[in-house]
């Protein structure tokens, strides 16, 4: 994938910076420093495009000639969004709340045009089946200290995240943190309205 600008993510994620590179772009790191409090009178969907594009134009104002791009994941268990866990006990009651259950992950991104201020968001939605899970296996993985930093408190990339998931209803790669086809076919035809 080419691009003819410089590219900009608002996120120190791993997860996505692993993903962007899949796709052969290069990019700078840097994070927006955008508080992430949850806003209750939103839509899981209207919350992730909102937050990518505040933590966009945060950066946007320090940045004279780019394109940023801000993102945000969530997970929803009927209705009530679960982010990451605070320690150990909270990771555990997401789990056993997620064990048989099926869940929606939303990924909101923003590219923002710099100088232009042009923008776009787009928001992904799919549907993840977990298996049900034993207390041992689940006290196993957070053991392993890999939910700690994500949202739902598992990975799907994860070892013990793999293993959860029965099936996916929608993008794969949503899951683990950014929809890269969405995104692939979306920064195409912003450049384009860009004239790039």
């Amino acid at each position: 994938m080419v691009l003819n600008k410089r590219l900009i993510l608002a996120s120190r994620s791993p997860r996505r910076q692993h993903l962007l590179r899949q796709l052969g772009l290069e990019f700078e790191v840097r994070e927006s420093g955008v508080d992430e409090q949850y806003d209750s009178t939103l839509s899981p969907a209207d919350y992730v495009r909102t937050l990518s594009a505040q933590k966009a134009l945060a950066l946007g104002k320090l940045v004279d000639d780019a394109i940023i791009i801000g993102a945000d994941t969530i997970v929803v268990l009927n209705g009530k969004i679960l982010g990451k866990p605070k320690d150990h006990d909270d990771a555990a009651r997401m789990l056993h709340a997620l064990s048989g259950q099926v869940h929606e992950v939303y990924t909101g991104f923003t590219l923002l045009d710099r100088p232009s201020d042009q923008r776009v968001s787009e928001v992904e939605i799919t549907k993840v089946q977990f298996r049900t899970l034993s207390s041992k296996e689940i006290e196993q993985y957070i053991t392993s200290g890999s939910p700690m930093d994500k949202a739902g408190a598992y990975g799907i990339q994860d070892d013990y995240g793999v293993v959860f998931v029965e099936k996916i209803d929608g993008c794969f790669y949503n899951v683990v943190g950014f929809p890269l086809a969405k995104f692939y076919v979306t920064i195409q035809e912003f450049q384009k309205r860009l004239k790039l």
